[in-house]
């Protein structure tokens, strides 16, 4: 193996080193510990200690890594905490992550490392995002984002490469080619001569170096970094190196030749890095063994104080659910108010009940309201929200020039400039990765799902990413993505459906579905300013068809608050979204009937003080939503019921949806489909029980 120290000085090459073998011997305390039952999984990175070590040296403490299982080199020398670092392995509470996560599935924003998961690739959005963000500020600054060989497969590194390229950001895609993706072998992850020849196809530079050499690792990110920050491109980096050991210890290397096991063995890292070393003199056999020394002597003491108690309990059940979501602003806190809900029914005015003796009716005098549609309610929201901060960015297929396909982003673009309203490729998932990235950098984002069915697409980034990230190392995923949504519009299977429910399971994310104008904008508003991932569902066939008074200035309804839009005694019913309208109207055509109607308005968290309030109204409920019937937040509002209302009942609790169908594109079979049609005898029904 051959070394260039090209300008390096002694003690740099030194200092290369002590970083060098740091993780070795701690990777080899691991393996000890795991064969004493304590630790219960170990991911080992051993022959590989150039590519973290000597990536990471090259890059400024200040920019973000992104790394992945064989990567403890970047945690040791970003100089993270090695008690802390066992104590986060053997899953203690005074580790990063109160003992919730495992390894390296946790980040510091202090070292400026964002934790990964399972899943790999979309690591590779969210490096995408945090580029975004230095290019924003206008400052020097790359990101640097590992890859497996065997996560080049998937279509998360497609997508952060060709929008990392698209856009212009500042991001190392560094690629571990250690022959294995778990046991399958390179032969059947790809064709190409190479991994760095898929850089020519995004249209970016790339190199493939010998990943072993740490000297070669070192200096060709630092050259790379330099690139990327004076080109303002991104740049794809292809490290040759061997996996030593099975893809965690449990698997064990069987399926390798032994050829290949020995010939790698010769070329470990660490050995023929010494070997050069010695070999000029930089050191001696008694400055390793005393460098050796000084780390065993470290990681012994390190672990010595990493088994001693931390005073530290395991979260308990309320701490454990109050660190599902970051806390609110007190500013949003105090600001939130109510609003008089005008749920009007697009050919038939109905007025809103209001009774100030009951709790949950308080309605706030709030000057200056006048008529809008749903879609000027949300277009005016984006608008003050962008004046409000200038830190959000709002991205989507489709939302500048052209102003999105519903037109709710029309002129924005000309307001608020091409680098905060942005276009994005058709990738959902690296859009909603770049958008957790910006919130590592302080940044708010928007993303507009052009059709709410497309979210699919984008689910990952979604349920285990956004999701999850503050309950596990307590950083913030400031991100509200916004999903047109529901039919009645004759636009077929893939345009209509309702999948909020696919979300509400979720723990971690907020999921709102407003009804009318006033709601969708101060909803809206509160979500902009809620540092949590908030799901919004607009319902296409409201956007235009629903007008109501609405506040021109800037206010905010609480997310989590249901809203009581008409007082009655006889039966409730319990909806959101487009169920709203079709209750009213039905209300208006029935006044013989005497009809509580609660508007959900929030589904995640539910108000369930609300929903109680009008069971006790009542006594019969008919909870109706479009989404279709199995699996539907209605069940879970019914079970809540039957769990905590069974004594304030007088009827079984009903569920109106739409038919467990997809939805149909002929208009007569839609109207067949939607809960709509039903929703006549299910109400008859109850007031005759």
């Amino acid at each position: 193996m051959h070394f260039d120290r090209k300008q390096l000085s002694d003690d740099e090459l030194i200092r290369i080193y002590r970083a060098l073998v740091l993780p070795r011997m701690i990777e080899e305390k691991m393996l000890v510990l795991l064969r004493q039952g304590k630790v219960s999984k170990w991911f080992s990175g051993i022959g590989q200690e150039a590519i973290s070590v000597g990536a990471t040296l090259a890059l400024d403490p200040g920019e973000w890594i992104m790394p992945l299982h064989r990567n403890l080199g970047v945690f040791t020398t970003r100089g993270m905490s090695l008690e802390k670092l066992f104590r986060q392995w053997e899953g203690q509470a005074s580790g990063f992550s109160k003992g919730r996560e495992r390894s390296f599935h946790f980040g510091s924003r202090e070292h400026h490392i964002c934790g990964m998961i399972s899943h790999l690739g979309p690591q590779l959005g969210v490096a995408a995002g945090t580029a975004l963000a230095h290019r924003l500020k206008r400052e020097g600054k790359v990101t640097l984002a590992f890859s497996g060989e065997g996560g080049t497969s998937e279509g998360d590194f497609h997508e952060a490469l060709n929008l990392a390229s698209v856009w212009d950001l500042p991001v190392i895609f560094l690629v571990e080619n250690n022959g294995y993706a778990l046991s399958t072998p390179l032969k059947e992850q790809f064709r190409c001569a190479s991994l760095v020849d898929k850089a020519k196809g995004y249209g970016m530079e790339g190199v493939q170096i010998d990943g072993n050499n740490v000297l070669t690792v070192y200096d060709t990110l630092r050259g790379v970094r330099e690139y990327c920050i004076r080109e303002r491109r991104p740049y794809l980096v292809e490290c040759v190196t061997f996996r030593m050991r099975g893809h965690e210890e449990a698997s064990g290397t069987k399926y390798v030749p032994p050829e290949l096991l020995e010939y790698w063995a010769t070329q470990d890292p660490i050995e023929q890095y010494e070997k050069y070393l010695l070999g000029t003199g930089v050191l001696d056999q008694n400055w390793v063994g005393k460098i050796r020394a000084v780390w065993r002597e470290y990681i012994d003491s390190e672990l010595k104080d990493a088994d001693k108690p931390s005073g530290m309990p395991l979260p308990g059940v309320l701490e454990e659910l109050a660190d599902v979501y970051a806390p609110l602003p007190e500013a949003v806190v105090t600001s939130a108010v109510a609003v008089a809900a005008e749920p009007v029914a697009a050919t038939v005015p109905v007025p809103v009940a209001a009774n100030a003796s009951e709790p949950d009716a308080l309605v706030a005098e709030v000057p200056d309201e006048r008529p809008l549609r749903v879609v000027d309610a949300i277009s005016e929201a984006l608008n003050q929200g962008m004046d409000t901060y200038p830190n959000l960015v709002l991205m989507g297929q489709d939302i500048a020039d052209y102003g999105g396909v519903f037109k709710v982003t029309d002129g924005m673009m000309e307001k608020y400039g091409k680098q905060r309203v942005r276009n994005t490729p058709l990738c959902e998932s690296a859009v909603l990765g770049a958008a957790l990235g910006l919130s590592l950098e302080g940044y708010k984002s928007v993303v507009e799902m052009q059709f709410a069915d497309f979210v699919s697409c984008g689910f990952n980034q979604i349920v285990n990413n956004l999701a999850k990230i503050y309950y596990r190392w307590g950083q913030a995923a400031d991100v509200v993505v916004r999903l047109p949504t529901g039919a009645g519009v004759g636009a077929g299977p893939f345009h209509s459906q309702s999948t909020e429910a696919w979300f509400t399971h979720v723990p971690g994310l907020k999921v709102v579905y407003p009804a009318t104008p006033a709601d969708a904008k101060g909803l809206l508003l509160a979500a902009l300013a809620d540092p949590n991932p908030v799901l919004f569902f607009e319902h296409k066939s409201l956007y235009r068809s629903i007008s109501g008074n609405v506040p021109e200035g800037i206010y905010h309804i609480p997310i989590g608050k249901a809203n009581v839009v008409r007082y009655g005694s006889d039966v409730s019913i319990i909806t959101y979204g487009a169920g709203v309208h079709w209750a009213l109207a039905f209300a208006e055509s029935h006044a013989f009937a005497s009809l509580d109607i609660l508007d959900l308005r929030t589904l995640a968290p539910l108000d369930y003080d609300a929903v109680r309030a009008s069971v006790s109204r009542t006594g019969k409920v008919l909870v109706l939503h479009e989404d279709t019937l199995t699996g539907g937040i209605g069940a879970e509002v019914a079970a809540w019921i039957a769990e905590h209302c069974f004594d304030l009942l007088d009827a079984p609790v009903l569920r109106c949806a739409s038919l467990d169908t997809p939805v149909p594109f002929n208009v007569e079979l839609e109207q067949q489909f939607l809960a709509k049609s039903r929703l006549a005898p299910m109400v008859e029904q109850l007031l005759a029980y």
